[in-house]
């Protein structure tokens, strides 16, 4: 340590002068990393991207990670921590009590631009300067759109009132929402114990490579690395993975590298910056191969395996037949033939992967992890351990945003492995152009689809190929193309059907699940044509849906017979058509879209989902789910349930995920936690009740799906999901510039638990989509590796690029599910780029094919 260097990196702090006693690459690694200063989250350091780590120097709100310390040196800095007790409260509760944060992960560092905002401008802030101002922050959850209200009643001078959430149906404030505001929440990077080594990873130079040599002498030299770890260090299984095991956590000398997320060695250190300083010195021998990146080359006879140690580079196939599609074609009066391709996405949740392994005096191991699924991470990493899985817990840490993406391990097993050898607690936390490389993404898809109709519009036929890209290992990406060829046909009646979907592996990155589980880009093209068809059919966009629109009792895709909750699409189609008819009326270019999609796994996978209910000493009643917050409110449901069904105060309740208890139903997707979550709470509650509601004793409750069929069975009506959700959308366009100008969304959620917070849902997704129809991509050149490695690149919606967006919450019950509950999470944004691309061809006349569609309307830094 350099004496004159703490001399000179002194700064007020809060109020307190501090000297920082350590090198740091930023402001942001000096207040997280030695003064522990935890408000400002780490989202994409260095580079300034995402806001997160925004807090004031000399009254100035900037972003701390692109600070050197020099420039701070002698200067005030301020945190969220630092202001008065009043005014962190009003923030708090004005971003909590109009939804403004679902995960929180971002809220600290928006806050932090709002009070400087504010402070300059008082009442003079209006919504359009504020969103001007906030360009400099990414939120992935809400859209933008309650984040505006807040900072719009902040700026009012009003004095926002906390509305904590009752039961069921009640409108209220998100479990914990003022801890996540403020950033006193923890999220895995913020948890600290004595002792704390830090990991990093080596990763692959190339997609396609044989691994000749690892040397890592180099590496282990730096002074302060306590350990490197590869492959020969793993005593259990090498590869891990959701369906199939076939993703190794490294790869070995000997093995192949299959994408450029490959891990080939770990480095645990004393610190960050030596942990990511050494790891980059690990030297490889690699035999660099040809990767393959073309899915339709990939899976023809004679391509070579683009995965070490598998066999073949078709993963799955999904079919299904129904009547005779191409004699009903070629009856049709109409008839459309279009290939529609979309893009792979990358998720772009704020907080990066995460976890904290902590070995425990009696042996065992806990690990804190964010992921989707606790009790899979748990499995996987007692596998890699090579050690019974009851040696192992893992507790839920809520995530700074998912979507899919923290479905897959992606430091889970390394790091429990760095804190058995060593025996002490090591944390890893990934860099966001680790993130970028290594989580799967929405599937690229190519659709070719042939649709017909009769003189009134009526479909006929239809016949659909699909293609998806996976990448090189499995996740659950043949599920996503199960489920893209049993959407394909959308919310429609569909007399005659034959669709086949194959799922490719190539050496582009891995791809899983996703917001829409693809749902998205099977319904993008049927959307497309159902256009092309009612131009050619002499009708409007919402009259052909309408007169094609399931009801009960009509037969869908692959065969199912539809229940009276498929009502809901009806009526979210009805929801919107005043306000359709006005913007065509006025000539503005309209386009609406009607989606479905299922809530929970369905196909014939037995869902059993459990939950436990305690009453406390302390006078707190603890519910155990089996579900991962990640900003969607599922915790908020848990404890509703628990108000609706006890009759207990909100306060009174706590929600706690870990794997003491065998609660696990795998991953949270498929907008199923609500549902499950809420079944199985009830049912819990229930037992209490039943047994006295007596301290100390565990009431457990049990919600089970376990009816439906799978596809490749041949029923001829087979129950291929329990439940869908369905929206209606409409997007208007401004009619001279052709910028996005109003969304509507109907969507019909069931039963609305939170209103407040299924608004927010619904006003994310559509921002998201809204990206996915405009502006955001994911590529790969010709060696497989990504060209988009900067969340600025990805061309996500900042704020000022976000429309206003009209809520219509259409409440049709599920028969037979909890409270009639449908799910909101992955609807949302399934009928978004259908109704873009049809405003777009109302705006200038051309066609769309291909995402994104990028046109005037994308993000401006896109």
């Amino acid at each position: 340590m350099n004496a004159s260097w703490v001399a000179i990196r002194s700064f007020t702090l809060n109020g307190r002068l501090v000297e920082v006693e350590r090198d740091h690459p930023h402001l942001l690694a000096a207040l997280r990393d030695e003064l522990g200063v935890l408000s400002p989250k780490d989202g994409c350091s260095p580079s300034g991207q995402c806001g997160c780590c925004t807090v004031l120097v000399a009254g100035k709100a900037v972003v701390s990670c692109q600070q050197p310390l020099a420039k701070v040196d002698g200067k005030e800095v301020v945190t969220l921590e630092g202001i008065s007790a009043a005014e962190r409260e009003r923030y708090a509760t004005a971003f909590a009590s109009t939804g403004a944060l679902q995960c929180g992960f971002c809220t600290p560092g928006i806050i932090v631009r709002t009070k400087s905002l504010i402070d300059r401008k008082g009442a003079g802030l209006d919504r359009e300067t504020a969103a001007r101002h906030l360009g400099g922050h990414l939120c992935r959850c809400t859209g933008y759109v309650k984040i505006l209200d807040a900072v719009e009643l902040l700026a009012k001078g009003e004095q926002p009132k906390l509305v904590t959430a009752g039961g069921l149906g009640t409108s209220g404030t998100r479990y914990q929402g003022l801890e996540l505001a403020l950033g006193d929440k923890h999220y895995v990077d913020d948890m600290r114990p004595e002792g704390l080594l830090h990991g990093a990873f080596h990763l692959t130079a190339h997609a396609r490579a044989d691994v000749l040599a690892i040397d890592t002498s180099a590496a282990a030299a730096v002074p302060g690395v306590r350990l490197v770890l590869t492959a020969a260090d793993v005593p259990g299984e090498l590869r891990v993975g959701l369906i199939h095991k076939d993703w190794p956590v490294f790869i070995p000398v000997d093995g192949r590298t299959s994408y450029m997320g490959d891990v080939l060695a770990m480095v645990v250190a004393d610190d960050r910056e030596t942990a990511r300083r050494a790891a980059a010195l690990v030297e490889i021998d690699y035999a660099p191969l040809d990767p393959i990146v073309d899915p339709a080359v990939a899976v023809a006879d004679g391509t070579p395996d683009a995965v070490w140690g598998l066999d073949g580079n078709v993963l799955a196939r999904s079919a299904y037949r129904r009547g005779d599609a191409e004699a009903a074609l070629a009856a049709s009066t109409h008839r459309v033939h279009e290939v529609f391709q979309t893009q792979r996405v990358e998720h772009a949740f704020l907080e990066p992967e995460s976890t904290l392994a902590v070995p425990q005096d009696d042996g065992s191991l806990l690990v804190y992890s964010g992921g989707q699924g606790v009790w899979d991470d748990r499995d996987q990493i007692a596998s890699v351990l090579g050690v019974p899985a009851e040696q192992v817990t893992v507790e839920l840490v809520s995530n700074g945003g998912a979507f899919g993406g923290k479905e897959d391990m992606s430091n889970q097993a390394q790091t429990a492995l760095a804190a058995t050898l060593l025996g002490v607690p090591v944390s890893c936390t990934l860099s966001r152009e680790e993130s970028l490389l290594l989580h799967p993404k929405r599937h690229p898809v190519r659709i070719d689809l042939e649709l017909g109709c009769d003189v009134d519009g009526r479909l006929t036929g239809m016949r659909a190929r699909l293609l998806g890209d996976s990448g090189p290992y499995a996740s659950v990406g043949m599920k996503v193309m199960e489920r893209a060829a049993g959407h394909a046909s959308g919310p429609y009646v569909t007399p005659a059907i034959d669709v086949e979907a194959i799922t490719a592996r190539t050496n582009n990155p891995v791809c899983g699940a996703f917001r829409g589980f693809g749902a998205n880009q099977a319904q993008f093209a049927m959307e497309g044509a159902m256009d092309r068809l009612a131009e050619l059919a002499g009708i409007s966009g919402w009259e052909i849906r309408s007169r094609n629109v399931i009801e009960p009792g009509a037969v869908w895709g692959p065969g199912q017979i539809m229940d009276d909750g498929c009502r809901g699409a009806r009526r979210c189609l009805d929801a919107v058509r005043p306000a359709y008819e006005a913007a065509v009326a006025s000539g503005a270019p309209t386009g609406v879209g009607l989606g479905l999609k299922n809530s929970g796994l369905g196909n014939g996978f037995k869902e059993i989902a459990r939950a436990v209910v305690r009453f406390e000493d302390d006078g707190m009643v603890e519910v155990r789910h089996c579900w991962t917050e990640m900003g969607q409110g599922v915790h908020t449901v848990a404890l509703q349930v628990a108000v609706e069904e006890l009759g207990v105060a909100p306060e009174q309740v706590r929600v706690v995920v870990d794997t003491t208890r065998e609660l696990g139903a795998g991953q949270t997707t498929g907008s199923r936690g609500t549902l499950m979550g809420a079944g199985s709470i009830a049912d819990a509650c229930r037992a209490a009740k039943a047994g006295g509601c007596r301290n100390g004793v565990d009431y457990h409750g049990e919600y089970r799906v376990d009816w439906t069929d799978k596809l490749e069975d041949g029923a001829e009506h087979p129950v291929i999901h329990s439940t869908f959700g369905y929206a209606a959308q409409l997007v208007i366009l401004d009619p001279e510039t052709g910028d996005l100008a109003r969304v509507v969304a109907a969507h019909d959620v069931g039963r609305a638990v939170n209103p407040l917070l299924c608004e927010g849902q619904i006003e994310g997704a559509v921002h998201m989509g809204l990206g996915y129809a405009l502006s955001e991509d994911f590529p790969a050149d010709e060696l497989a590796r990504p060209t988009n490695m900067t969340l600025r690149s990805l061309g996500i919606l900042r704020a000022k690029d976000m429309p206003p967006v009209d809520v219509i919450l259409v409440e049709e019950p599920q028969p037979n599910a909890p409270y009639g509950i449908k799910g909101v999470g992955e609807i949302g944004l399934v009928p978004t780029a259908g109704a873009v691309a049809a405003a777009l061809h109302a705006y200038d006349g051309e066609w769309r094919t291909t995402l994104p569609m990028r046109t005037k309307a994308r993000a401006a830094d896109g």
